[in-house]
């Protein structure tokens, strides 16, 4: 089932038909960690919505904060590898890769969050900016996976290059991230056999395109979690990105006009405009 925040409220889809539910506290909503089994309970006796519309989309995020994994895929390693070698850093990512600790960092709030539709932004003193497209996990208080959906972690290149210490300012901007367009609502994992699909569009024509299987991601989606949650507490919950194996080449940077598609089935598709 499919959890979609929305300017008219929020409303659950299950094969097809969609629900109003009733709740107006998205946050009280996506900490509780019975989430399936309450939405569940709450469709059961309604009749089908014929008022949601996907143009009234929202991002699917309240007060929860946004985390990410990184050198999830060897794809990653080899790209952070190589933009970071002459300052010295590539070796990190190598040694990121093949450790037992994870890479986690802080991505983004809900005011610098677009959803469907909405504008993700390059960084004005960056020359060489991506999407990274990551299948990104919705964590409930007590570290319950209770949900997926699509994450854009917009990254610059050549600032993180330039130096590993300056990810932060590489990541964490305004528009540096997009989620959406809805929460797929199930505890058990994605199968393996998933795919990650990237298009970027220039003067509607595709620029660019890769995919990768969820295969390829080196850590286990409930170990990245353990790990977020040590010493860590998230009251309404969080989500966190669990990677990117999807790397454009050196020479290609977002330019202002592109549209980013990100598909992952069955979640959907997240689609925005780089402003």
């Amino acid at each position: 089932m499919k959890l979609y925040r929305t300017s008219t409220g929020n409303f659950v889809e299950e094969y097809g038909q969609y629900y109003r539910i009733d709740e107006h506290d998205w946050d009280a909503l996506l900490a509780r960690e019975d989430l399936p089994e309450y939405l569940s309970s709450r469709i059961v006796a309604q009749a089908p919505s014929a008022e949601f519309q996907h143009r009234d989309l929202l991002a699917p995020i309240g007060h929860q904060e946004v985390w990410a994994a990184g050198v999830t895929y060897f794809r990653s390693r080899g790209a952070r590898m190589e933009e970071s070698k002459d300052a010295g850093g590539g070796d990190f990512y190598d040694r990121v890769y093949s450790a037992e600790r994870p890479e986690l960092f802080f991505k983004s709030t809900a005011s610098r969050t677009v959803g469907p539709g909405g504008k993700v932004r390059i960084r004005s003193d960056a020359h060489w900016s991506v999407p990274e497209p990551e299948l990104t996990l919705l964590v409930s208080p007590k570290g319950r996976i209770t949900g997926y959906t699509i994450g854009n972690d917009m990254s610059s290149r050549d600032i993180e290059g330039e130096n590993p210490l300056y990810l932060p300012q590489a990541k964490v901007y305004t528009g540096s991230c997009a989620l959406g367009p809805c929460i797929l609502v199930n505890t058990s994992p994605l199968l393996h056999s998933t795919e990650i699909v990237l298009e970027i569009l220039r003067h509607g024509m595709v620029e660019f395109s890769g995919s990768v299987g969820l295969t390829e991601l080196k850590r286990d989606p409930q170990t990245l979690v353990s790990y977020l949650l040590r010493d860590n507490a998230f009251p309404s919950g969080c989500f966190l990105m669990t990677g990117t194996g999807i790397v454009p080449p050196s020479t290609f940077t977002l330019a202002s006009g592109d549209t980013v598609r990100i598909t992952i089935e069955p979640i959907g598709t997240l689609e925005n405009e780089v402003a």
